[in-house]
């Protein structure tokens, strides 16, 4: 997929145990991301972090969380994220959901990997 040098990333903040018809909502975002064709999305696992509700999620020893932060980020052109915000506002209920500008430098992929999610 080719796409302009000029693009966006859209971050998703939300919690581990959010959930989405019965799966975790981080990884129905990516599935829905690239179902949409969006070109590339990352899920990232915090340690610590906390919301608007201002409750301190951490993976410290003493106080094990089963709700830490998680961030999906989502990078495609400014005409694609803005058609899959619907999608967001649907799915997402409770959290933090921002855009940035983004320069791509570079987007490429091994054509010899397997692909063991097609």
């Amino acid at each position: 997929m080719k796409i302009s040098e000029e693009g966006q990333l859209l971050r998703i903040f939300i919690g581990e145990s959010d959930k989405w018809e019965g799966k975790p909502l981080y990884e129905a975002l990516i599935f829905k991301a690239r179902e949409t064709g969006l070109a590339g999305a990352t899920m990232l696992r915090g340690l610590m972090g906390y919301g608007a509700a201002s409750r301190i999620h951490t993976a410290k020893i003493l106080r094990l969380s089963e709700d830490l932060p998680v961030i999906v980020e989502i990078v495609d052109s400014p005409e694609r994220i803005a058609s899959f915000l619907p999608t967001i506002d649907e799915m997402v209920q409770e959290g933090l959901v921002t855009l940035e500008r983004a320069q791509i430098i570079l987007y490429r992929h091994n054509t010899d990997a397997a692909d063991p999610f097609s």
